[in-house]
């Protein structure tokens, strides 16, 4: 048995992709689009790990995906969480679960899916503003 890939729809593909690419650093490894079924399929892969990828299914047809917690979350070992929880701040991104330990955090996608990310090695010193924050929302 091997793992493939975790499929999460979404509503909007480029806003997803400027999440999941620019934000969180994972690379496009393929997109394609399906005329007949009406959809979009766009795999993702964080750098120098891409057998484990991320499906991003667009259907081109509207529709409203809710309860995007309820299948947990996606979980990415992150370089340096501090600075990466920055990045995506200044991105417009909200930090619902700041890494007040130096270890974990979560934030959500735009179509509302938890990502946890996790500090490679030990633990970062505890430092501000991310002691001092209080979760927001729910993650």
């Amino acid at each position: 048995m091997k793992y493939l890939h975790t499929m999460v729809r979404v509503s909007n593909l480029n806003a997803s992709l400027t999440f999941f690419r620019d934000g969180l650093g994972l690379e496009l490894v393929r997109q394609k689009d399906y005329e007949k079924g009406r959809f979009t399929l766009a795999y993702l892969a964080a750098p120098g790990d891409p057998e484990a990828e991320l499906e991003l299914t667009y259907n081109w047809d509207p529709e409203e995906y809710t309860g995007g917690r309820n299948f947990g979350h996606v979980a990415y070992r992150v370089e340096n969480i501090y600075e990466l929880c920055e990045h995506l701040q200044n991105m417009g991104v909200t930090i619902n679960r700041p890494p007040r330990d130096g270890h974990m955090a979560f934030v959500r996608s735009p179509d509302g899916i938890s990502i946890e990310l996790l500090q490679a090695g030990e633990p970062l010193p505890p430092q501000e503003p991310w002691v001092s924050m209080e979760n927001t929302g729910s993650w």
